[in-house]
């Protein structure tokens, strides 16, 4: 056993991303501690919650020090059973339904699944078609349809541009493409002629040539593409590119994909069509 190390639960009536969502950002304030992450998704009976408690107690005797629970269990009854295992048990809906229950004078529903439903088609479809202009447009694709963007990102190959563009069209509805910045763009100073007449959507991201040669590296190691000299040569470029045309920059180095897509949003002040 690691004795730095601690179990934690994530419980859930459906897939759990909500509290996997949740809890991680709370785990993430404790540096240092290790942490054994199990997922228990589909708790929909008493019986199932009856079985992820006995989970949680054999993890507590084998561990000998009670697990960390996370829930987002709906039901009392769930919750009720759950919360007598030998964990730290944290709620997120019991924290939060009474006092809303109270402040709008009425009961909460207890339907589960509320959070990822897709009883909303047209959200649902929202986020599919945000997603499909997402993967067309990718490093490039389909320039003609950089009119539909919000956004266009532009950077060198590896900084971020991709998964950002695919959580903002899966996570907000947000029309995202991008464009990688080869070396033909770097020796003629210019923008690429298919994303200059799109200007005012362009967005840069950036990253430090040593975390780009890292990235790069398990990419295609050992090659001119990941070498430092290389990385060094392409950030400084589009950094000289960035400011020539006073288009908006966000450094990824340090940065999540969830935060960077965050980021880009609020700067570009465009409208969130989803909420996650």
């Amino acid at each position: 056993m690691v004795m730095n190390r601690r179990t934690v639960f994530f419980v859930s009536d459906q897939t759990g991303v909500t509290a996997e969502t949740m809890g991680h950002s709370l785990l993430t304030q404790f540096e240092g501690q290790e942490f054994r992450q199990v997922t228990l998704p589909f708790i929909a009976s008493v019986d199932k919650a009856e079985e992820a408690v006995r989970k949680i107690n054999a993890t507590a005797a084998a561990d000998g020090r009670r697990p960390i629970v996370f829930s987002t269990l709906v039901k009392d009854d769930l919750r009720s059973a759950v919360k007598r295992s030998e964990g730290l048990f944290l709620d997120f809906f019991d924290a939060f339904l009474g006092p809303l229950e109270s402040e709008l004078g009425m009961k909460s529903s207890e339907r589960a699944g509320r959070a990822h439903g897709m009883a909303d088609k047209l959200v649902y479809n929202a986020r599919i078609e945000a997603t499909n202009f997402a993967l067309a447009a990718d490093d490039g694709g389909v320039a003609a349809d950089y009119q539909r963007a919000d956004v266009v990102l532009v950077g060198v190959s590896r900084s971020g541009k991709t998964p950002t563009c695919i959580y903002m069209a899966m996570q907000y509805g947000v029309f995202a493409a991008n464009y990688p910045l080869t070396e033909e763009d770097f020796e003629s100073k210019q923008l690429p002629p298919m994303v200059r007449p799109f200007q005012p959507k362009l967005f840069g991201l950036t990253i430090t040539p040593q975390r780009l040669q890292q990235i790069r590296n398990e990419r295609r190691p050992a090659s001119r593409y990941s070498s430092l000299a290389q990385c060094e040569f392409e950030v400084r470029s589009a950094a000289a590119l960035f400011e020539r045309y006073g288009i908006p920059t966000l450094d990824t180095t340090e940065c999540s994909i969830e935060e960077i897509a965050s980021r880009v949003i609020e700067r570009q002040g465009i409208e969130r069509r989803l909420r996650p």
